[in-house]
């Protein structure tokens, strides 16, 4: 930490700013680890425990938009949040199948899971749907029918790879 503030006060502070202040974020304090680390640092930092609340202050509930406010103005985001589970399942999926380098397109990656003999059997439908993904990925206009098709397939689709994956990690 003390390099990374000499050279953040060295090369980008400028002389009416304040020393650097370093910030170190961790999951647990452990006083001894803390001690050893800080014991001959010349430069001032603190140590302090923090926590996560799951509840949102009241000041910060009143300017968030609400879940349905959200849904109103973004009703491609539960299709667009089904795209990215699905890539992440397929790359899962894959992860110990094959030493070649892995696609990083969903297209490519269902060609292959295909390849692999991993698809799923609605891995024909999703390659339909997966035009409607990518429009609702990318901020473009997709028709609501084409929308509610396309949720249904990637939600059976994602359904199947999880039972797939599950069945090999068994």
């Amino acid at each position: 930490m003390n390099f990374y503030l000499s050279a953040v006060d060295d090369q980008l502070r400028n002389e009416s700013d304040a020393p650097s202040i370093g910030i170190i974020l961790c999951k647990g304090k452990n006083e001894i680890i803390v001690e050893y680390a800080l014991r001959d640092s010349a430069k001032p930092m603190g140590v302090a425990e923090y926590r996560l609340s799951a509840a949102l202050p009241q000041p910060l509930q009143t300017e968030l938009p609400t879940e349905a406010e959200l849904a109103r103005e973004f009703p491609l985001m539960s299709l667009v949040k089904l795209r990215i589970e699905i890539e992440r399942e397929i790359r899962l999926l894959m992860a110990n199948q094959t030493d070649s380098e892995r696609p990083t397109a969903l297209g490519a990656m269902l060609v292959e899971l295909q390849r692999l003999g991993l698809a799923s059997q609605s891995a024909d439908q999703l390659q339909d749907a997966l035009y409607a993904m990518n429009r609702a990925a990318h901020g473009l206009d997709v028709a609501p029918a084409d929308a509610s098709q396309a949720t249904r397939v990637a939600a059976s689709f994602l359904a199947e790879l999880q039972i797939i994956r599950n069945g090999q990690s068994s």
